[in-house]
Parts: structure tokens; sequence; C-alpha cells
């Protein structure tokens, strides 16, 4: 490239321009001299408001930043324990699993949408886009679920136009806004992302909570109406089809949740656990009774083992000749076979008066929550399901109180081994094959396509040690041997 700065058209051109500055009635510099000879009323007001729209433009920016600051800093908090006084009106997007955005103040909900009619002239306008699902984390899920439109109206000085509905029904409690879309209709997920996130949203205010419903199914009310009413008194509100205008003095959009089919008590407001989530199921699906009690002294009664016989995939293949073994250790055995009509509370009570429940991995193993605490929980866990047994049930049943006893399918044992070879990856590795194939490989592979039948030795091995752990339990008397 040419360097003018060096060229002789750089100096002939600057050096022309810049003595005619220097010539010619005193020169550009001579003009603006006897220009600026004496004050200019149009100039200083330009200046002053130069000075002015720069000064704004800075408070503005510190402003907006302070602002942005507090909304990136800002973390959820539970319906009726919001901090401060006055209106309020943000959203926590920092969390992995979940979105909250809380209201507080003049807030009606109608054709939808949950609207502040803000008085608070520091209160920004805005809108908010919510899903109120907890599964934020997997996009194909989230994409089923309806969003949830919040606004802040600004009504200082009479400033909205039209006027704010007038209110059909008046709330003096406050509202939380919740789902019933994606995945609900398997049951994990039904008390995973729904139930129990809605036990730690909350349980602190002690009924006194309205419970706003998207997507709302009647179906899931008549299933899950016991547990319903032991966190909420008020008639649910459908956010979709209710036509009335609902006023709230705050709101909740979004549930809070902490790990896999479990409650940490260190972020509780009085250190609930899952077991206080367990305890409402019982005063739900058992009114008006307590825990069964253990038998008098000197008496007692054969232990009770019921088995989650599945019809789908993951099947027993020598369920009778397990039930035998059982019986043959002094079982009395039930066979459980969950129903999408059954009612709960049935299985509730059978579970609850259970001393041992046994069954291959999969949703149905969520009724672990209906054992009592210091019961036994046996996990058949199928090829290459260690992880998400372990995860999903294992873990979550010791924090529940449960003894949890995994009983882990070898490639022998499954079905798979008709199939392919014992040296193939799939019976020897199946880790390789979720990380060869994907996910949806690995479904169709372990979950769909897998039946099992573990050894009975193992069966019964496994059985003795569930009857050493109730021998040890304080919630019953000891088993005779």
């Amino acid at each position: 490239m040419e360097n003018f700065e060096g060229s002789g058209w750089w100096r002939s051109r600057m050096g022309h321009r810049i003595a005619g500055w220097g010539r010619r009635a005193g020169g550009r510099w001579g003009v603006m001299r006897k220009r600026h000879s004496k004050p200019n009323l149009r100039l200083v007001v330009f200046v002053v408001l130069l000075v002015l729209l720069v000064i704004s433009g800075i408070v503005y920016r510190r402003d907006a930043l302070r602002f942005a600051g507090r909304e990136m800093d800002y973390h959820a908090q539970l319906p009726g324990r919001l901090t401060g006084e006055g209106e309020l009106f943000r959203c926590d997007r920092s969390q992995f699993r979940t979105d909250i955005c809380n209201m507080r103040g003049d807030i009606r909900i109608y054709n939808r949408s949950i609207v502040l009619y803000s008085k608070d002239p520091t209160t920004a306008p805005g809108v908010q886009i919510v899903k109120p699902y907890t599964r934020k984390w997997e996009q194909s899920c989230m994409d089923t679920v309806h969003e949830v439109t919040l606004r802040s109206v600004p009504t200082a000085n009479g400033a909205v136009n039209p006027k704010p509905p007038a209110c059909d029904v008046k709330h003096k409690v406050p509202g939380v806004v919740f789902s019933n879309g994606g995945y609900t209709g398997n049951l994990y997920h039904e008390f995973h992302d729904g139930l129990i996130p809605l036990f730690i949203t909350s349980q602190h205010l002690h009924r006194e909570v309205v419970f706003i419903i998207s997507e709302f199914h009647d179906w899931w009310l008549t299933k899950y109406i016991e547990v319903v009413q032991q966190l909420s008194k008020y008639e649910i509100v459908d956010l979709i089809n209710d036509t009335r205008v609902h006023c709230f003095p705050e709101i909740e959009a979004g549930l809070h949740i902490h790990d896999e089919l479990a409650i940490d008590p260190d972020r509780m407001p009085h250190h609930e656990t899952i077991q206080d989530f367990r305890a409402i199921l019982n005063r739900g699906y058992t009114p008006n009774k307590e825990l069964p009690s253990a038998p008098p002294l000197g008496v007692s009664k054969s232990p009770s083992l019921t088995i989650i016989v599945r019809n789908g995939t993951r099947r027993f293949l020598n369920l009778d000749g397990i039930v035998k073994t059982a019986e043959q250790l002094g079982f009395n055995v039930n066979l459980l076979i969950p129903d999408p009509t059954m009612e709960l509370k049935h299985i509730f009570r059978l579970l609850n008066s259970s001393d041992v429940l046994l069954g291959v991995h999969g949703a149905a193993m969520t009724h672990f929550l209906f054992m009592r605490p210091g019961t036994v929980f046996i996990q058949v866990v199928p090829l290459g399901t260690d992880w998400a047994a372990r995860t999903y049930y294992g873990e979550p049943s010791i924090k529940l109180g449960l003894h949890y006893l995994p009983l882990t399918i070898s490639p022998q044992e499954s079905s798979l081994s008709e199939k392919y070879n014992l040296s193939d990856p799939i019976l020897r590795n199946p880790d390789e094959v979720l990380e060869r194939r994907g996910w949806w490989s690995m479904k169709e592979i372990f979950l769909e396509g897998q039946d099992v039948q573990p050894s009975l030795e193992r069966v019964r091995t496994t059985l003795n040690q569930a009857l050493e752990k109730l021998r040890g339990s304080k919630v019953r008397h000891p088993i005779p041997r």
C-alpha cells in the first residue's frame, strides 16, 4: 500500500490546505477567532444541551447496569417469603432445571396472561416469558410446554389505557403457576417434575396458596387430588380455560426443584426432607390414620413382599420361581400390576404395609416413595441401566430412609444374550453402546428390547439380605428365623 504521508502528493495537498488557512483574510484560524470574539448564544445553548445529554447518558447507563446487575444476581424466593416491601417483578433464569418469576403488587390474571399493574415508578415496565416446568435443560421436552406471559404495566398518573379489568375473584393468598405439560403422564415425571417441586415451593404456606395450572388435565387432578389437598385448600385455577379475572397480591410462575426425587433440607425453610413429603402422602391416602404400628410384644407376623410386575418390556421371565423362592423364605407375596386406572390410594396402602418392595428398573419404581422408612427396596438392574437405576431410584430411596439392595443382571440373565454373542459390546460393555450409538439406540436395546431372568439363587441371597435388614430395623419387631 502506498504511504501517502511520505509522498509528494500528500505533502503538496496538505501543505496547500494548511497554508490556505493562514492566508486569505487571516485564514480560517483568523475567521474563527473573529467569530468567537463575542459570545454566541446559540452555540452556548448547544454546548449546554450536549453536556446535559452526555450526563444523562452516563446516569442512564449507570442505572441500567445496576438494574442488569440486580437481575443477574436475583435468585428466586419462595412465595410468601419475598424480601423487602412494595412491588416486585423479577425472574431467576440462572438455574439449570427451572426458570422462576416472582411478582408482588396489584396482579390480575386474564386472557391467559399475568399482569402486574404497577403503581411504583421504579418498577420497570416489561414482558417476561416463562415455561413453568422443571425440565428447562431438556429442549425437546420444553418445546411441548406452553409459554406463560407475565407483564408489568405502569399505572402512575393514569398511564394505563384501557383501565385494568375489574376483579371477578379476589385472592388474599399467593398464587403458584405450574404446567401439566411436558412428561406428565409418566409416574416418575409426575412426582419428580411435578408433585415434589410443588411441595418444595408451597408446603411452608400451610395450604394458604392457590395453584394456577397451565395445560390443566382433569385426570391429573382426579389422580392426585388427595395430595393436592394437603398443599392447598383452594380451588385450582385453569390458566387457559378460566375466563374470570383473578386478582392476586403475589404470584410465582415456575417451581423450585432440588434433585432426583429428593429434597435438600439446607434449601428448605425448616429443613424439610423427602420424608416430610412422604408424610403428606400418608395423610392424604390414609386420612385419620397413623403409620401401621408394630405387632404387640411377643407377637410377630410374616414379612410381606410386594413384587411390581411389568407387562411390557423388562419383564421377569421367571416370576413364578421368584414367588416360590420368596414364599420358601417365609414371605407373604403380593403381586402389583400398576394400571393407569388404579387409584393411587390403593397402591399406597398396599406398599405402606409392605416390608420389601421388589421390581425391575422403570418408572414404576417411583412407588418406593410409598414405602415406610426402615423397609427394604430391591431394584433389579437390567444391562445398560446401572447409572439410571442408581441415580433415579437407588440414591433417592436411601434419602427416604429405605434399605436399598440392587440386584444387577448379568449378561447370562438378560434376554439380550439370546440375540447377541457374549463378546458383543452390547453385553460386555453397554456404556460403549451409549457413547458410540447415542441415547436412542441405548433406549431401543436396553429399555425396550430386554427382559430379565435373575438366578433364583441370587434372588434367595438378596431376599435373605432383606430379612437381615428388617431384623435390624426399628419399624417392626424382629422377623422370626
